[in-house]
């Protein structure tokens, strides 16, 4: 799923408070956003731009996709696994 605002428009929101010509609050509502998702916004640039204990952008993506790609890894195994199963089940059984 997509983000709802570009990336381009998150960089320009957050640089624009940072220039602190108008407070965060009246900033946010000027582009059409919740203070508290400009503040957030700000504190992920932050956390980008200076590391720290918090996760980058770049890491959250990588984990996502990791954790989709294992998901799909371990329903491959049980079907894997199911399908062997039923294979030593039927050179069992008697014909």
């Amino acid at each position: 799923m997509p983000a709802p605002h570009p990336i381009e428009f998150r960089q320009r929101a957050v640089a624009l408070a940072r220039k602190g010509d108008k407070p965060v609050s009246a900033l946010a509502k000027d582009l059409g956003i919740s203070d508290s998702c400009l503040r957030s916004w700000m504190r992920q640039a932050d956390t980008d731009e200076n590391g720290g204990a918090k996760l980058t952008s770049a890491e959250k993506k990588e984990l996502s996709d990791l954790r989709r790609r294992t998901r799909q890894l371990e329903l491959e195994n049980e079907i894997l696994k199911r399908a062997a199963a039923y294979f030593a089940r039927e050179n069992v059984l008697p014909k």
